[in-house]
């Protein structure tokens, strides 16, 4: 099945407004570099269904429960084109799909929004920090700053109402969908990668279509091959450590200047869900070898405990019991 070269290329895109806003920026290209009408098609899918009721995401299946209804209307026709945030795409191949693009990525880092302008640092030990990712939560428990990390869901305008209304005393998001808002000022804090490391993908959108669509070729010149190998690494590394989109893991891939050239730099992170255990790694190498960079990386977290870490912790816990 084809997209109708006649008519505009459909845009498949969740409701909310910062999905619109990516994905309008992705029809913005086609037409711009395809020289395509574009437009886009809203899909509800169970991740909006079960935004406002309060249960972690996880609950659901981690961030996959956006992607679902976006492929199926892939698949149906119903739509040409698929733009995701690329951290919320499961690391296993879809049948029948294909990630055909993967444009320039926003600034990865993950940002505070918190009351007073504070920073993470200067908050008081026992503020209410709002995040609804076992990522960060793991991350922040590990900075040992004394902080109650307590799950929120909703858009981010519903976080940081939470901030603002008094409820909580700060909330952690993605600097890119601050950024894809224009509500940078907003933040009061970027979090270094040193600090708390980003979801594999964050700040990155994956383009998808059908992959015997004839739009495959043309769609793959939005590809931006350093934004492209960056991830690839990256979900190397969450695919081969098995944690699945909501696992406590993190990671970030850069494009640095190497001695013969451009190479890939890879810090990992996998933790227990407190933060009291963790494995961190880095890896260096080509760029044209991403995956093999991150599959490597990942081996080598898991050999030094990154797959027991829960376990361990619960071991530890059991012998402090009954000692």
């Amino acid at each position: 099945m084809s997209a109708d070269v006649r008519g505009p290329v459909r845009v498949g895109t969740r409701a909310s407004l910062l999905a619109t806003t990516q994905s309008g920026t992705v029809a913005a290209m086609i037409r711009e570099r395809l020289g395509r009408d574009a437009v886009l098609v809203e899909i509800a899918t169970d991740g909006d269904r079960t935004q406002a009721s309060g249960v972690p995401l996880a609950t659901y299946g981690g961030t996959g429960v956006f992607v679902g209804a976006l492929r199926d209307a892939l698949l149906r026709g119903d739509v040409d084109v698929a733009v995701h945030s690329l951290k919320d795409l499961p690391t296993y191949p879809a049948p029948g799909i294909r990630l055909v693009a993967v444009p320039g990525r926003e600034d990865p880092r993950d940002v505070v929004v918190a009351r007073d302008g504070l920073t993470l640092g200067e908050l008081p030990v026992g503020s209410r920090v709002g995040t609804g990712s076992p990522r960060r939560a793991a991350q922040l428990h590990a900075l040992g700053l004394g902080l109650d990390v307590v799950g929120v869901r909703g858009n981010v305008d519903t976080r940081i109402g939470k901030v603002r209304s008094g409820e909580y005393d700060a909330v952690v998001l993605a600097r890119a969908g601050l950024a894809r808002l224009d509500r940078l000022e907003e933040a009061t804090e970027v979090l270094d990668p040193i600090q708390v490391l980003p979801a594999p993908g964050q700040g990155a959108l994956g383009v998808e279509c059908r992959e015997d669509d004839e739009l495959v070729t043309a769609l793959a010149t939005l590809d931006d091959p350093r934004a492209r190998a960056a991830v690839e690494a990256e979900r190397a590394v969450l695919a081969t450590l098995e944690g699945g989109c909501s696992a406590p893991i993190g990671a970030l891939a850069e494009v640095v200047e190497g001695e013969d050239g451009d190479e890939l730099w890879v810090r990992a992170v996998a933790l227990s869900l407190d933060g009291a255990l963790s494995v961190r790694k880095s890896a260096s190498g080509d760029l044209a070898d991403a995956a093999g960079v991150g599959t490597r990386l990942a081996g080598e977290m898991l050999a030094d405990g990154a797959g027991q870490l829960d376990s361990q912790q619960h071991d530890d816990s059991e012998q402090v019991r009954n000692a």
